[in-house]
């Protein structure tokens, strides 16, 4: 299946993408069939220079039935060179991680509670011998 997608390219802590079409089997930054573009996410969204595309071969390579990727999808719907895709609902993920779970059905934080209270009462019984050997052995040491 052919896809539309972003190959990484730069160093280090500085990306920049090129906007190709390859296989969709081929990895990330390998063989790909033609470049259509770039993106550089470090410019502001202002600049002219941060996307570069190819109209015409983009449109040649959708009508061959190429998919874009999501984030790719979100690049030409800005560009104006294909619907601008529905936006995802992912809810949980302005929520902070600490209280993801704290929000779930009331079943979890009870199961929660119970796993607290194991791990607790297995340690005290660990503490248990050593601390009764160790209150054995400090007699012994004393009387010596």
């Amino acid at each position: 299946m052919l896809k539309l997608r972003l190959s990484r390219g730069g160093t280090k802590k500085r990306p920049v993408y090129k906007v190709v079409v390859a296989d969709s089997r081929f990895a990330r930054d390998g063989k790909f069939i033609e470049k259509v573009g770039f993106f550089n996410p470090l410019l502001p969204k202002e600049k002219k220079e941060r996307i570069g595309l190819e109209a015409e071969r983009i449109k040649y390579w959708l009508g061959q039935g190429a998919q874009p990727t999501t984030r790719v999808a979100r690049i030409l719907g800005e560009n104006e060179l294909m619907p601008m895709p529905a936006n995802g609902n992912n809810p949980q993920k302005a929520v902070p991680k600490k209280d993801r779970k704290k929000e779930g059905s009331e079943e979890a934080p009870k199961a929660e509670a119970k796993k607290e209270e194991a791990p607790k009462a297995e340690a005290k019984k660990e503490e248990s011998p050593k601390a009764e050997a160790k209150k054995e052995e400090a007699p012994k040491e004393e009387k010596k």
